[in-house]
């Protein structure tokens, strides 16, 4: 019987000893389930802090860098901070949400501009047409009273209407003018009178073919190009240095205007930016020209695109920046030997070259009036109008009479002063002949003269107007 008693004792206490380690492995295991359920629940807890604050970032960082991105470049937009605590499924969400973002800046952006540039567009417009009314008026003026200081206000309405022209070519209107085939170097100095500093602006003639000219639709378009390469090149020069135009034929190729200046010059940013607006981008929001804007550059982009020009900008040997400007061989004709030029046109270096000895290599100053038997003679006129003497901004003006042969007289250098008293003389000899005539009507001014445009552009003025802001 012993023995039983042994066995059942030793069984009762290996069950015991199995229930002993099984409770310990139960305790192990809920221990173990405890700590990992801990270490769950601070994982979770993490995952969510970080994709609180990725969200933070997506609102307060990441979207608004991504929209200032699209004015500037080379901003740069944040990232996802806790990339290894957010899952990617959230991370793809994040992004998404960032595109969509600015997605919908861009097409706001757009459909702001593009009221904008309608509303704008039509303003121009108007004003444009009341500038040209304000123009017909004052040369109705002009012809009336004998007054030079008729010319200030006829000058500033011009620049008045070159940024209101501008503008709305900025906003995707036409020009605005209609013109027939018009003499390149004419559009030149068409360009150079809407300037504030045209006095300081030289233009060299280096055309082969005298009479080269624009077909009628690309006129206007090329005037308005050269005038805002211009006035950039006078605006950002010193006022005592010269702006340096040369007009050039290539074959071909068609014609070059070249531009140079002693200015400031550009930075790589600026340049870099000016050759991307020169070179016509689809396009140009109004808000990414800076304030105030700087419309210049884009205004040619836009008319380079349009009628197929070429525009390039880089360093000049002056000093400041050359502007070439190149017109293509198919927007180029040649006038007809009926149809004069203006006198104030600078002739080809080539027929100063082939002159006599005694004419200047180079483009001198107009030669002043010579009066033969109380009359003054060889001067371009108006139509229907007594002739009157023209004054001259940088070129040896070709004189001409209207109802005579042209006869050769020598071309001499006037300074301001001289200038100043020949006009002087002149406008009392008009006086006290009409004192004597009794005839009311007044001579036109010398500052105009008729050409082929419906509007005239002025070419052959020569008054001043304040510098360009």
């Amino acid at each position: 019987m012993g023995w039983i008693v042994a066995v059942i004792a030793v069984a009762a206490a290996v069950a015991a000893a199995v229930r002993a380690q099984n409770a310990a492995r139960s305790e192990h295991l809920a221990l173990a389930r405890a700590e990992l359920a801990e270490r769950q629940s601070k994982a979770a807890e993490a995952r969510t802090a970080a994709l609180t604050d990725e969200i933070r970032q997506l609102a307060r960082r990441r979207i608004p860098a991504t929209a200032l991105a699209l004015s500037h470049p080379t901003a740069r937009v944040p990232g996802l901070r806790e990339a290894a605590e957010v899952d990617g499924e959230a991370a793809r969400l994040l992004t998404e949400a960032v595109q969509a973002a600015r997605t919908a800046v861009v097409e706001e952006r757009g459909r702001v501009d593009a009221a904008a540039r309608a509303a704008m567009r039509g303003t121009s417009a108007k004003i444009q047409s009341l500038l040209n009314q304000s123009q017909q008026l004052l040369h109705e003026l002009q012809h009336e009273y004998d007054d030079p200081r008729i010319l200030q206000p006829d000058f500033r309405n011009e620049l008045a209407l070159r940024r209101t022209q501008s503008t709305a070519v900025l906003c995707d209107a036409w020009p605005g003018l209609a013109r027939q085939n018009s003499p390149l170097v004419e559009i030149v100095l068409g360009a150079q009178s809407r300037v504030a500093g045209y006095e300081r602006i030289k233009v060299a003639n280096h055309l082969r073919e005298e009479r080269l000219a624009l077909v009628a639709r690309a006129a206007e378009p090329l005037a308005i190009a050269l005038a805002e390469l211009l006035a950039n090149a006078t605006a950002y020069s010193h006022p005592d240095t010269d702006v340096q135009v040369t007009v050039q034929q290539s074959g071909g190729r068609g014609a070059f205007l070249i531009v140079d200046d002693a200015g400031i010059g550009m930075d790589d940013d600026a340049l870099d930016r000016a050759r991307a607006l020169l070179a016509g981008p689809s396009e140009v929001l109004l808000t990414e020209l800076g304030d105030p804007p700087q419309t210049g550059f884009a205004v040619v982009g836009r008319l380079v695109v349009q009628y197929g020009f070429d525009c390039h900008i880089e360093a000049s040997p002056f000093g400041g920046m050359r502007t070439i400007l190149r017109v293509p061989a198919h927007l180029l004709t040649v006038l007809e030997e009926d149809r004069s030029l203006s006198a104030l046109a600078p002739k080809p270096v080539q027929a100063h070259a082939s002159s006599p000895a005694s004419a200047p290599a180079t483009p001198q100053p107009a030669a002043a009036p010579q009066a033969t038997g109380g009359h003054f003679a060889e001067l371009p006129s108006r139509r229907r109008r007594s002739p009157r003497p023209t004054p001259a901004r940088s070129a040896s003006a070709a004189t001409r009479d209207r109802g005579a042969a042209t006869r050769d007289h020598k071309e001499v250098s006037r300074t301001p002063e001289q200038a100043e008293a020949s006009w002087a003389a002149l406008q009392q000899g008009t006086l006290n002949g009409r004192g004597v005539a009794g005839r009311p009507t007044a001579p036109a001014p010398a500052d105009h003269e008729d050409d082929h445009e419906h509007r005239s552009d002025r070419s052959d003025r020569n008054d001043r107007g304040d510098d360009e802001t």
